[in-house]
């Protein structure tokens, strides 16, 4: 009896170890389905994550796509307004200076310059050079006739006027049409 005691304890012990490992099993199989689950549903996340992820940067890449679009279409505007802007004061100053220079070839070829003038009424009487009685007149709406030389300084004093003024329109339109017309947002 003795044996078969032994022999039964060994067959209990045997199927109790039998029993433990088929235990473990199903418990490890369990848990590795549980764990593969959570890892399934974790990658699913990241993946959708990473999928919003992407369409954030899209989006915000677009926008500033778009921004970027609308400031060089601002800045190329900008520019040709400049462009239009500079072809008509050069225009505009190359033909006051053309009439300049036709005036100063009438001038050289022995044309004079005569200047349209008037005398309000408290400076008409002058006194005639050299006399000290009678006053001497100068007819209001007169022309006065000045000498070459004098003719030429006119000139040249209206050329520097005529590319004044037209710097000052350029400058004055340009602020009007290009940079108050900008968007405050863009530096030019």
């Amino acid at each position: 009896m003795a044996v078969l005691e032994q022999y039964r304890a060994w067959v209990i012990a045997g199927a109790a170890v039998v029993l433990l490992a088929v235990g473990i099993s199903i418990g490890w199989s369990l848990n590795g389905w549980r764990l593969s689950g959570q890892v399934a549903d974790a990658k699913t996340e990241t993946a959708n994550e990473r999928t919003a992820h992407q369409v954030d940067l899209a989006t915000i890449s677009n926008a500033a796509a778009q921004h970027v679009r609308e400031a060089l279409a601002k800045q190329q505007d900008a520019q040709q307004a400049l462009a239009d802007l500079d072809e008509k004061s050069t225009k505009e100053l190359t033909s006051a200076n053309a009439e300049n220079d036709r005036l100063r070839a009438r001038l050289v070829t022995g044309g004079r310059v005569r200047v349209a003038g008037s005398c309000p009424a408290a400076t008409r009487a002058v006194p005639a050079a050299g006399t000290t009685t009678g006053p001497a007149r100068v007819d209001d709406a007169t022309t006065v006739e000045l000498s070459p030389e004098a003719g030429r300084n006119v000139l040249d004093i209206r050329a520097g006027i005529i590319a004044d003024q037209t710097a000052l329109k350029a400058l004055q339109e340009y602020v009007r049409n290009v940079c108050l017309n900008a968007d405050p947002k863009v530096r030019y």
